[in-house]
Formats: C-alpha cells, sequence, structure tokens
C-alpha cells in the first residue's frame, strides 16, 4: 500500500475505533460492539506498523528520539 494509503486506513480504523470507545461510555454491556471496536483498534495497528515499517515512525512514542532528529522531515521530503 502506498503512503496516503496507509495514512487514510489508519485515520478510518482510529476513528471508528474511539467512536465506538465513546459509545461504550455510556453502552458498557454492548459485546457486540465492544468486539467491533477491539476489531478496529487491532486494524488500525496493523496499519499503523506496516506504514512505520515502511516510513519511519508516526509519533515520538513509535520511534527512538534520534529517528526523528535523524530522519527527513515532513517539508524536506516534498521538497526533494
Amino acid at each position: 500500500m502506498k503512503r496516503d494509503e496507509l495514512l487514510e486506513m489508519i485515520s478510518r480504523y482510529g476513528f471508528a475505533a474511539w467512536e465506538l470507545h465513546i459509545y461504550l461510555d455510556t453502552h458498557p454491556s454492548d459485546v457486540a460492539a465492544m468486539m467491533r471496536m477491539k476489531n478496529f483498534q487491532k486494524k488500525a495497528a496493523e496499519y499503523r506498523e506496516e506504514y512505520e515499517k515502511k516510513y519511519g515512525p508516526l509519533t515520538i512514542q513509535s520511534g527512538s528520539g534520534q529517528t526523528w532528529l535523524n530522519d527527513p522531515w515532513p517539508w524536506e521530503r516534498s521538497a526533494n
């Protein structure tokens, strides 16, 4: 998958998981919603892992600080 496609999938599954998380705040006994949320979280994590293997960390927590310091910044990538 291309970079933009991976980011879109991470966003989609992350959003769906978060919305179900909010729903579960008021419906904690909805087992089906809990299962869907966990599935969406898993898919988002899989896409995040694939993205980070190909393109580097998405957040500072994903990688070491050195990676952030040594890698080109986003605006430096698009300039090349």
